[in-house]
């Protein structure tokens, strides 16, 4: 079918081919196959339209990708209002995570833009707003998303990377190291994983309050951390 025929048709009818559907389209690729796989072609194809055809809403890749990102953005909920400062950071830090548990891909994205959408930028700006509300400084915020972030970020990272899925990969997957392991050589990797990791109720997602409770507790408005 000639080009223009089929971008007629991906742009015919209900869903008329938009900005929002290449992005949207984009989001649920890269979801199954990974950024990589962010080819102008294979965006194209699932919108039964030719990869030219794209260029009369996105500029190109990294037009999808800002378009991606701000996208994951505008799906983390925005700190609470009617509530103090560290409820608040918790509840943004919970959504955020959940959030790149459903777009792992996102993660190495979330702040490499350098033209952030509408999204992304209400997003910070709450979150700074929440921090300042609270107390805080503008440094003493500053210290505080960078501190919040990296840990969010880098837990969201070590998630994504881990071989399994869940508990009961987990287990398998743990439980074969142990078996594999010579006796005695390794006794504290044992010991964390069978008096810990392979109890009954284990969940590694459960790693991730415990930290965050810790860099809360120890976030206080009025601190100036020197060096």
């Amino acid at each position: 079918m000639p080009e223009g025929a089929r971008g007629r048709r991906g742009t015919s009818g209900r869903t008329p081919l938009s900005r929002e559907r290449v992005i949207r389209t984009a989001v649920a690729l890269a979801d199954e196959k990974g950024s990589a796989a962010l080819t102008m072609r294979a965006i194209a194809e699932p919108l039964g339209v030719e990869a030219m055809s794209l260029y009369h809403h996105v500029a190109g890749r990294e037009d999808i990708l800002d378009g991606m990102v701000d996208a994951v953005f505008g799906e983390i909920d925005l700190p609470p209002r009617d509530t103090d400062w560290k409820s608040a950071m918790r509840h943004r830090a919970l959504s955020a995570r959940a959030v790149l548990r459903r777009h792992p891909w996102a993660v190495g994205l979330m702040d490499s833009r350098s033209r952030p959408g509408p999204a992304t930028l209400r997003h910070h700006d709450a979150v700074i707003g929440a921090l300042r509300a609270g107390g805080f400084s503008v440094a003493m915020a500053a210290h505080a998303i960078s501190l919040i972030d990296s840990y969010l970020y880098g837990f969201a990272l070590q998630e994504a990377s881990l071989p399994f899925k869940d508990t009961e990969e987990l287990d398998e997957v743990a439980g074969a190291i142990v078996r594999e392991m010579p006796a005695g050589t390794y006794p504290h990797l044992t010991e964390l994983a069978t008096e810990h990791v392979l109890r009954p109720g284990y969940d590694y997602a459960d790693e991730f309050p415990f930290g965050l409770t810790l860099i809360l507790d120890a976030l206080h408005p009025d601190e100036h951390p020197t060096g």
